[in-house]
């Protein structure tokens, strides 16, 4: 019973790390233009993500662009996007392995040691997502930072990190752990049967002598 519900949350982990994955790879919010240290305040946010580039205006006016060229885009871009695409198929893949292998579904016939494999599949799977998830944020990560502190970089063109990043982390976190939760042996291969019950059997009758074996 508690194997089943370690898988129950490993899933649901795992499944929510994969959609916040997804959904960090659609948002514009990669890296927001830093505020410079002149006297004018600017009331324009510019935003960058890894398919369009929006301006927000104090206002409340929103203005995106997608970004039009793909062999334009630098290469850190592309690995970016084309890691997380990656990510974003392998996660349905995973859920269905993930879900006939559980102990709680009837997918895939009723051996313990078949279920037990295809779960550990779909947890690896997870696992698999969430490292290209994590290695494609580190990345983008790791750029903004480079441009950030580069001294030939004007002020107007520094950017910092936004909301899609840490999302992207977060998502790339909980598919790892619910992905290891499931791959585990613990949740996942424990169900060879159930063992034989240890000890001695009781004596139909009375002890024959005053000793008593535990």
């Amino acid at each position: 019973m508690a194997r089943g519900g370690l898988q129950l949350l490993g899933l649901a982990l795992a499944v929510a790390g994969w959609a916040a994955l997804v959904a960090a790879a659609a948002l514009p919010q990669w890296e927001v233009s830093a505020l410079g240290s002149g006297a004018i305040i600017t009331t324009i946010v510019t935003w960058k993500g890894l398919w369009m580039s929006c301006v927000s205006q104090s206002t409340g006016q929103l203005q995106c662009e997608a970004h039009k060229s793909i062999l334009a885009l630098p290469a850190h871009l592309q690995a970016t996007r084309a890691l997380l695409v990656v990510a974003g198929v392998l996660g349905p893949l995973a859920l269905a392995a993930a879900v006939g292998g559980m102990k709680c579904t009837r997918c895939g016939g009723d051996d313990p040691r078949r279920k037990a494999s295809v779960a550990a599949a779909g947890g690896a799977l997870f696992i698999l997502a969430g490292l290209l998830g994590l290695v494609a944020c580190s990345w983008y990560g790791h750029r903004i930072v480079t441009n950030f502190y580069d001294a030939s970089t004007p002020i107007n063109a520094k950017y910092e990190f936004g909301s899609a990043l840490f999302l992207g982390w977060a998502g790339a976190a909980l598919a790892l752990l619910g992905g290891s939760l499931l791959a585990s042996s613990r949740c996942s291969c424990g169900g060879r049967g159930a063992a034989p019950a240890r000890g001695y059997p009781r004596p139909k009758g009375p002890p024959s002598s005053s000793r008593e074996y535990v």
